[in-house]
C-alpha cells in the first residue's frame, strides 16, 4: 500500500519515521516536488529510511492512503491541490489549534474532521493520530508494557478497518471511536494533552489511553 503524508513538518515527519519500517511505501507530499523531494532527502540522511517526496498532487495520485499532516488552516488548499480523491482513504490528524496551541478554533457542532470530509465529498474520512505528540514517533510507541492508543472515528467503516489496520502495524494500540462526529471530541482530548504536556510542564511523552475492566 501506498501511503502519502501531506506535511513535512514535526507530524508529518514523525509519521513518516513509524510507516517507513513498514511493509508500506511512503511518500512526502509537499507544496512543490522540489520541496518534497528536499524533505525526502533530508528525512533519509536523518534516519537512513528511505522515502520519496513530491508535490501534494502526486504523492495524492499515487497513494491509496493520505494522512493530513499539516495545520488546519492549510486544508483548503492542500485538498484542492490534491484533486481527484477518488478510491482513497483520507487520515485527518490536524487539530484546528489557535494560533498560540492553547485552545481550539471549531467545536461543539463541529470538528476539523467532519469539515475536511464536506471537502473531499464521497472520499471517506478518518480522524486518527490527533491525540498522539510527534515526538513520540521518533521513540517508539511503547510505553513499558503498553502502547500508546490512537483513537479512531469514522463514518465509513473500511476506511476505519485499513486505517485500524495501519495503526496497529505502526506498534500503536487501534481504539474504535464511533463516528466521524466523534471527533469533535477527539480534538478537545488532543487539546488536554497539549495543555498538560506544554502548558503544565509534563512534556510530550505522555499519551491519552482509555482503560477497561470487564465485570466478573
Amino acid at each position: 500500500m501506498n501511503i502519502a503524508i501531506i506535511g513535512t513538518g514535526n507530524v508529518g515527519t514523525g509519521l513518516a519515521h513509524v510507516f517507513s519500517k513498514t511493509r508500506h511505501a511512503v511518500i512526502f507530499g509537499a507544496r512543490t516536488t522540489d520541496k518534497g523531494g528536499l524533505a525526502a532527502r533530508q528525512f533519509t540522511r536523518d534516519t537512513g529510511l528511505d522515502i520519496r517526496g513530491t508535490s501534494v498532487s502526486d504523492a495524492a495520485r499515487q497513494s491509496d492512503v493520505i494522512i493530513l499532516a499539516v495545520p488546519y488552516n492549510s486544508i483548503r488548499d492542500v485538498i484542492t491541490e490534491a484533486g481527484d480523491l477518488s478510491g482513497k482513504v483520507i487520515v485527518d490528524a490536524t487539530n484546528p489549534l489557535t494560533d498560540d496551541f492553547m485552545g481550539l478554533t471549531l467545536g461543539f457542532d463541529t470538528s476539523a474532521a467532519e469539515e475536511i470530509q464536506r471537502l473531499a465529498g464521497d472520499t471517506p474520512v478518518v480522524k486518527a493520530f490527533n491525540t498522539v505528540f510527534a515526538q513520540i514517533y521518533s521513540q517508539g510507541p511503547r510505553f513499558g508494557k503498553t502502547s500508546a492508543q490512537v483513537f479512531i472515528a469514522g463514518n465509513d467503516e473500511n476506511a476505519k478497518k485499513v486505517t485500524s489496520e495501519l495503526v496497529d502495524e505502526a506498534g500503536f494500540t487501534p481504539v474504535d471511536a464511533g463516528g466521524l462526529k466523534n471527533a469533535r471530541y477527539l480534538e478537545p482530548l488532543a487539546a488536554l494533552n497539549i495543555q498538560l504536556g506544554y502548558g503544565l510542564g509534563r512534556g510530550t511523552q505522555i499519551a491519552p489511553v482509555w482503560i477497561e475492566r470487564h465485570a466478573a
